[in-house]
């Protein structure tokens, strides 16, 4: 009986102290190697990939970004953003639902429409969506074609917050955001040059433009 509760005794000794040591191992000791060598090697990206200007945090560059005017009417759910033409903007960002909390995003669960390539309610979003692009960056020394508008340009990622833009999109929004600005078409088209990023290794993806950079090198040149 005695060797009984002595071994009983030793055996939940043995798996206690294995529980301590593995939670110390497994809880605290790797989580903070992990953390240590993600910061010291990659530390933006550890931190979400965090987009600074004047200072202060404004965004990542992994996540979209809308640039809408202000609502009519705040308390109205159901009234459709409004573009400021004085940005570049992004993809649409059609998603899984509605989102009440965070403003500047249209979705509360990151998602595409789900919805299917013969879907009547998809085609008259692309539809109507070509057809904004169209009219708000047609300028009077500038008309765009409609056989020019890019699929990215009416159509929404997988998560629905792609924050790139190819680089036609961005062209294509050049003469708009310059007439909008006062600023020469030139310059815009500068900027946008500059802010064009490759192909990863010269051949992986596309070329792409990222529009919260994009949009704070052009808040800096109408600055200045």
């Amino acid at each position: 009986m005695n060797n009984s509760v002595t071994n009983t005794a030793r055996l939940i000794g043995a798996g206690l102290r294995a529980l301590l040591v593995l939670t110390v191992i497994c809880g605290v000791v790797y989580p903070l190697a992990v953390t240590g060598v993600a910061q010291a090697a990659f530390g933006d990206k550890a931190n979400g990939a965090e987009v600074k200007s004047g200072g202060r945090v404004v965004g990542s560059e992994l996540i979209g970004q809308r640039y809408d005017l202000p609502k009519r009417n705040p308390s109205d759910p159901e009234e459709a953003a409004r573009p400021d033409l004085h940005w570049f903007q992004p993809r649409p960002s059609n998603g899984l639902a509605p989102n009440t909390l965070n403003t500047r995003y249209q979705l509360t669960v990151s998602g595409a429409t789900n919805l299917s390539g013969d879907n009547d309610k998809l085609i008259q979003q692309i539809k109507d969506a070509k057809a904004a692009v169209v009219r708000d960056n047609s300028t009077p020394t500038y008309e765009v074609d409609p056989s020019a508008v890019p699929a990215e340009a009416v159509t929404s990622s997988g998560s629905g917050l792609d924050p790139d833009i190819s680089p036609a999109y961005a062209k294509l929004q050049v003469h708009r955001v310059a007439r909008v600005n006062g600023l020469p078409v030139a310059e815009v088209e500068k900027l946008v040059a500059d802010h064009t990023t490759g192909r990863i290794l010269g051949f992986m993806g596309e070329p792409r433009v990222n529009v919260l950079k994009l949009n704070i090198a052009l808040r800096e040149l109408v600055g200045r």
